[in-house]
């Protein structure tokens, strides 16, 4: 790693640590939320960037993989912490292990869902493959919806009424022992007082990290390898040796794991689930993320959701809190318009840069039509421009 890079990075580090403490200090509660908001979906966008922007599959049904993550952590995460309080009531604290334990759970609820749908849809590609995800999608909120299966309390959510999710290990611990003030910093002085909010924050942050740190080592591996030329020539890559079946299983397993993973936090964190958080409209959102960002790209996937989470929230926070002068109308606006202006957006990019504004290394080499088109005429010989021989590949 070169200095540059490692200054950079250092700077990201300090810049993603001493932030939320500065906002949470001079009382801006509400930029913390949007953090740890943006965070959840860089997951999100990490995790369906291994099935689309690595393997090429079109799946627009990653919210499922969202919802069965938060509902499994839930559903099984409750009745854990209450048996934990009653055949252990001298340990205070083990109830709150509660979240700590449905990560793996919540992750493989949701890979062996992502394993049950792959299973069927082999064969499938393209727009075929994106209708069948769609309706997978629509079927697991339609099911949460209705309670089908007598477990999720339907419309309404969990927990049920009179249940409280259970605080998480050292949260009550940190709000009550870490706080300090500093009343000459700033107009109003300097007071921080840690939160749930800074938590799942920091939760969510150290997630992100492990999340990019897999994603990296996956894109480096033989496997990564599969899915590039599985996404590049179906065929080809399995004329070379690719297994196409395991690949592409392995994409929407693992893909579906971080699905879970921030399904499960999201729950948590929120303390409470509903299949309105599950909308077919959450994972247009998730693609439109990868896709402005770079797909195939750990970078543009966290620009992505800065751009297109991020940014409506932060309009909304500050005008919520007071820090700009927006009617109600305009406010109700935001929320109304911005999918007209994520539309709108993602129609420039496709036709002014359709690679993403931060591809990844990779795909920034490939060739576009036109650069073929002049790396042809670049090769042109002598005789072929003296005599006005056509170039392979121009119309006659």
């Amino acid at each position: 790693m070169t200095p540059k890079k490692l200054a950079i990075f250092i700077a990201i580090g300090f810049a993603v640590l001493v932030l939320p403490i500065l906002f949470q200090g001079f009382g801006q509660i509400f930029m913390v939320r949007i953090l740890a908001v943006v965070g959840l979906y860089v997951m999100l966008a990490l995790g369906l960037n291994i099935v689309v922007g690595y393997a090429g599959l079109l799946d627009l049904g990653y919210v499922a993989f969202y919802a069965i993550g938060a509902y499994a952590g839930v559903l099984v995460g409750m009745p854990l912490s209450q048996w934990f309080e009653k055949a252990f009531p001298t340990v205070e604290w083990l109830p709150g292990t509660s979240y700590f334990l449905m990560i793996p759970v919540a992750a493989l609820a949701a890979a062996a869902t992502g394993i049950a749908l792959g299973t069927p849809v082999l064969r499938l590609r393209g727009d075929y493959l994106a209708i069948v995800t769609l309706g997978f999608g629509e079927i697991v909120r339609i099911a949460l919806t209705n309670n089908i299966f007598g477990i999720t309390n339907g419309a309404a959510g969990l927990p049920k009424a009179g249940e409280v999710m259970p605080k998480p290990l050292g949260l009550e611990w940190l709000q009550n022992n870490l706080y300090f003030s500093l009343p000459n910093l700033g107009a109003n002085g300097f007071n921080f007082k840690f939160t749930s909010n800074l938590y799942w924050y920091f939760i969510i942050v150290a997630l992100c990290v492990f999340t990019i740190f897999v994603v990296r080592r996956l894109d480096d591996s033989r496997l990564g390898r599969s899915w590039t030329a599985m996404r590049e020539d179906e065929v080809a890559a399995s004329s070379m040796g690719v297994n196409i079946t395991g690949a592409k299983l392995w994409a929407f397993s693992l893909g579906a794991t971080w699905g879970g993973i921030a399904g499960v936090t999201f729950a948590y964190y929120q303390g409470f689930v509903s299949p309105e958080s599950f909308t077919f409209m959450e994972s247009v959102f998730i693609v439109c993320v990868i896709v402005l960002g770079g797909m195939g790209s750990i970078p543009g996937a966290i620009l992505g959701a800065i751009i297109i989470q991020g940014v409506p929230e932060l309009i909304r926070g500050m005008a919520s809190s007071g820090l700009i002068d927006v009617s109600a109308e305009a406010q109700s606006a935001i929320s109304n318009y911005r999918y007209l202006v994520f539309g709108l957006l993602m129609v420039v990019m496709m036709a002014v840069r359709p690679q993403g504004i931060w591809p990844s290394s990779r795909r920034a080499r490939e060739l576009h039509p036109d650069d073929e088109k002049m790396l042809d005429e670049g090769n042109q010989t002598l005789y072929d421009a003296q005599h006005d021989v056509a170039v392979p590949g121009e119309d006659l």
